[in-house]
């Protein structure tokens, strides 16, 4: 009996332990996640900016640890389960959505929207040229256009919403830089050169009509070389 009680004690002893350990990690995370998103920072209307890898992602704060924001999904078009598709959005979700050009604007939590990124606060007053209404009335804009939204990567996504939301104006700063470099690529002089080489080739290989072929290559290759610089910036 006296073996049987030592032994009783010592697995309550690893099993109380063990528990006490799980404890203070999860302690440890949680005071992580207070430290890395304080929401105390955050104000009603602000505007949440989260640099990721390949674009940034933007959203409405609305008060109460929670952020409007618009992002792709492809779980809505499958599932009618609120519960199923109120979860956070992971990448795959977003970008089958982005392919099905399926979205919707939600509200997450801080932490859900920021996707374990960091948060940038209202860096669009210092670029756009327009002034920010007032909070309340930027998180009424955010909150009126919940829902399902027809979306576009080049012409409605996220940016264009907040941009909407806090200045009253449809625009992105990310889509206006992509154009950008794209029409760069393109009407630089050096594409100029490789698209009458292409043409050429396709004359010789295709054998077309070298008349109708030339002055096609040409008339391209000639607009390319005059195509003015791309300055202008947005508004």
């Amino acid at each position: 009996m006296a073996l049987l009680r030592l032994l009783s004690m010592f697995f309550l002893t690893i099993t109380t332990t063990k528990k006490k350990q799980e404890q203070e990690k999860e302690d440890i995370k949680v005071n992580e996640k207070v430290r890395k998103y304080d929401i105390s920072l955050y104000k009603r209307g602000d505007l949440l900016e989260v640099p990721r890898t390949l674009f940034t992602h933007f959203g409405i704060y609305l008060g109460n640890d929670r952020v409007a924001h618009l992002i792709p999904d492809i779980l809505p078009v499958f599932s009618s389960n609120q519960n199923t598709i109120g979860t956070m959005v992971t990448n795959l979700r977003l970008i089958l959505g982005a392919i099905a050009k399926a979205a919707s604007v939600r509200v997450d939590s801080v932490e859900d929207f920021a996707y374990g990124g960091d948060i940038l606060i209202n860096p669009m007053d210092k670029v756009c040229s327009r002034p920010p209404y007032d909070g309340e009335e930027v998180a009424r804009r955010a909150e009126k256009l919940m829902g399902p939204v027809d979306y576009s990567l080049l012409w409605y996504n996220c940016e264009h919403y907040v941009m909407y939301c806090r200045y009253g104006t449809v625009m992105s700063f990310q889509t206006f830089q992509f154009c950008k470099g794209v029409r760069k690529i393109f009407c630089s002089k050096r594409f100029s050169f490789v698209s009458a080489l292409i043409g050429v080739a396709i004359m010789v290989s295709l054998q077309t009509d070298p008349l109708y072929t030339l002055l096609l290559t040409f008339f391209i290759s000639f607009h390319i070389w005059m195509a003015p610089e791309f300055t202008s910036q947005p508004g």
